[in-house]
Formats: C-alpha cells, sequence, structure tokens
C-alpha cells in the first residue's frame, strides 16, 4: 500500500488534505480515487486511510481510528560524514534511511576533497531532503530522516552535546593489536538512546580530528579489518545497530 508524509496533521474529525507533488501522484500516477486506500503519516504514527474526496491538485483522506505499529529502530541514531565525492552522500541519505538513520550531519573534514558551495548548497540539501523522503515512503518509515545543512568541524563538536553516545570511526584503531570491536562497542548502548557517529571523507579522519574527537569524549570504533569506502562505512554501522537491537 502506498505511503504519504502528511504536510500538516489530521483534523478532529481524523480528515487530511493530500496535495502538492504527492496529490498529483495520488491522482495522475497511481491513478487512485474515491473509495482507495493508501497509508499516510502524521505525527510519527501511521494509519490506513481511506480517499473520500478529490481535489483539484489532490485528495481528501479519512484515517483508521487505530495506528499501525511503528518499525522505527530503537535506537536514533545520527551519521556524521565528511563530505565525500560526487554523488556518493545521496547513496548514503537513501540507503541510510532504509537501514534506519534518523538523521544525516555533513561536515567539511581536513581531507574533504568537495568543498561545499553555499550558493549552490540550499538546492542539494532539499534534493537530499527529498531523496530521504522518497526512501521514508518507500521502506515503510515513519519518520523522515533529518538532513542537515553542512557543518564545520568546529561546529559538530559544539552539537555533540545533544547526544547520549559518541562515536567515530577510526581506521587506525582498526589496524591496533587490541581494536575497539564494534560489537563490544554497541553492549554498551542502549535502546531509547540517541548515538551520533562520525565518519570520514575519502582518506579518512585526520589525526588531529581523531584526537579532538577523543577529547569531546568520542570513542573509537573498529568497522573490522577491512579498509570500508566512506559510502560503505555509515551502512556497515546502521546494518551492525540493526543486527543488535532489532
Amino acid at each position: 500500500m502506498q505511503r504519504y508524509f502528511l504536510q500538516s496533521e489530521f483534523n478532529d474529525r481524523q480528515q487530511a488534505n493530500i496535495t502538492g507533488e504527492d496529490g498529483k501522484h495520488i491522482l495522475r500516477v497511481m491513478r487512485m480515487t474515491v473509495g482507495d486506500e493508501l497509508i499516510a503519516v502524521s505525527g510519527g504514527e501511521a494509519y490506513i486511510s481511506t480517499i473520500t474526496d478529490l481535489l483539484e491538485d489532490g485528495v481528501v483522506i479519512q484515517s483508521q481510528a487505530s495506528s499501525l505499529k511503528s518499525n522505527e529502530m530503537p535506537v536514533r541514531v545520527t551519521i556524521a560524514c565528511g563530505l565525500p565525492k560526487g554523488d556518493k552522500l545521496d547513496l548514503i541519505v537513501q540507503k541510510g534511511t532504509e537501514l534506519g538513520m534518523e538523521g544525516i550531519l555533513p561536515f567539511e573534514a581536513e581531507r574533504s576533497i568537495v568543498k561545499w558551495d553555499a550558493k549552490k548548497g540550499d538546492k542539494k540539501v532539499e534534493r537530499l531532503r527529498k531523496i530521504a523522503k522518497e526512501a521514508a515512503e518507500q521502506c515503510h518509515r515513519t519518520i523522515i530522516p533529518d538532513v542537515a545543512s553542512p557543518a564545520s568541524f568546529k561546529q559538530l563538536i559544539a552539537q555533540s552535546g545533544n547526544y547520549d553516545v559518541l562515536l567515530f570511526a577510526d581506521e587506525e584503531d582498526a589496524k591496533s593489536g587490541n581494536p575497539n570491536r564494534i560489537a563490544e562497542r554497541l553492549k554498551q548502548v542502549n535502546s531509547g538512546q540517541t548515538v551520533l557517529t562520525v565518519f570520514g571523507p575519502e582518506g579518512g579522519l585526520s589525526r588531529s580530528e581523531a584526537e579532538l574527537l577523543r577529547s569531546a569524549g568520542f570513542l573509537p570504533i573498529a568497522l573490522g579489518p577491512r579498509i570500508l569506502r566512506t559510502e560503505t562505512a555509515p551502512l556497515y554501522l546502521l546494518s551492525a545497530m540493526s543486527y543488535e537491537f532489532e
């Protein structure tokens, strides 16, 4: 059943309008009509809803009384990734959404080859948010992961105080004789906690960045003996967390 995120909540009669791009999709792509059902998501809850009326650019829906079971990850994970090249950020946002991340925070790392263009940045962020929305609908999420505008490394450190658990993927730790294995780190994470995990861009985090993260309370984690690409490492972590908590 097709899923849509509402721009506004249901009214007192449990009715809502779906207009804009989603409304056009319902009418012109799905060719739905009065009496057809869809899943509408509002306020983090999903409801089977019936189309009761057609509008010029959308539909009116009526929801059922009870919400559907949530399939959100018990741990709220935000991925902080050094700005990568090409369309790798698109991939991380799309697949990270499918794997349950709550948000993504790109940041400008020392070894980031890409430099963020502030003039074009808003359009890029909007595109990433659209990717997150479409992926959330496809995999039946009840929230759309937050896509933040890129931050500086200093801003990343400043925002870390908003999270319960702080981790960073450390290539040097993985190479050491006694790596901090991800399985051991996750045993110290509890359901309901917020987790911020930092990943470097191509070339990884610099040693000065790693030391600053340690000083700010971040714990290093090793993602196995192989060196993972910058777009693979966050997905590895999310998969491991899904295995551990779901």
